[in-house]
């Protein structure tokens, strides 16, 4: 397969949403011939990458990633870390083990879907549909205005001041580590994310680092939910993390 790294241009699928360029991180020819011929059956443009560097590389491009974990040259976990760290773009992880807990470890380090070989290419199509449509949906629901701010569910965040204010239009005081943690959760809103990955995004505003995340999510939830205790916004994914819900949305 040849590497496609100007793949951003998009073709309509049946369906009423896009789905652009494919990164396949493999080095297994057979599967990637296999996953190759179907996708492309199913009018879908890819490039691939077998390095760790080509990965990173081309991740810019990508709509979806594919990445085969059972690769001899670099550390999967590393990878996908490098990964998740340079921009919110869903992550199917395929694994030849077949375990509860190897599923679990790679989903909470990040990976949005685990797939196990051998691998069934409807399957793996009807999960990048799936992942596709509810990434679409998600840009459409979370749009940051022009002016630079975030609307929820009456709730304005304004990036250049950094204020929060809320529905009757008071404005609610926030700590660095609480800005940094709701800006983080808005811009991955509708997707599970995980203790680690909330850790590791924090970190890279330089405010939450050893402090544990639960103690600063619940003061988020104490200033944002009417009861902390049970959250509309800021809610509990058994198993994984948190997820940030912005379904009702006020422009």
């Amino acid at each position: 397969m040849k590497n496609n790294v100007g793949c951003t241009e998009r073709k309509y699928m049946q369906r009423s949403y896009k789905i652009g360029c494919i990164i396949i991180v493999d080095n297994d020819l057979t599967l990637i011939n296999t996953m190759e011929e179907y996708l492309r059956s199913n009018n879908l443009r890819m490039a691939l990458a077998v390095t760790h560097v080509e990965a990173l590389t081309l991740y810019n491009n990508a709509e979806v990633i594919i990445l085969n974990v059972d690769l001899a040259r670099h550390n999967g976990f590393q990878l996908l870390r490098d990964l998740r760290d340079r921009r919110d773009v869903p992550i199917i992880v395929v694994r030849s083990r077949r375990y509860e807990q190897d599923a679990v470890t790679w989903l909470d380090s990040g990976a949005d879907e685990y797939l196990t070989t051998p691998l069934s290419m409807a399957r793996l199509l009807a999960h990048i549909n799936a992942l596709s449509r509810r990434r679409f949906s998600t840009l459409g629901i979370r749009g940051k205005a022009q002016e630079g701010r975030w609307c929820f569910g009456g709730w304005e965040l304004r990036l250049k001041s950094r204020k929060l204010y809320d529905p009757s239009g008071s404005k609610v005081p926030l700590s660095a580590a609480e800005y940094s943690l709701l800006v983080t959760f808005v811009e991955a809103a509708e997707r599970p994310l995980s203790r680690e990955y909330l850790q590791r995004a924090t970190r890279v505003h330089g405010e939450i680092r050893d402090r544990s995340i639960d103690v600063q999510i619940l003061r988020l939830r104490r200033k944002l939910e009417g009861d902390a205790r049970a959250p509309r916004l800021i809610k509990t994914v058994r198993g994984v993390g948190y997820m940030f819900s912005m379904q009702t949305v006020h422009a």
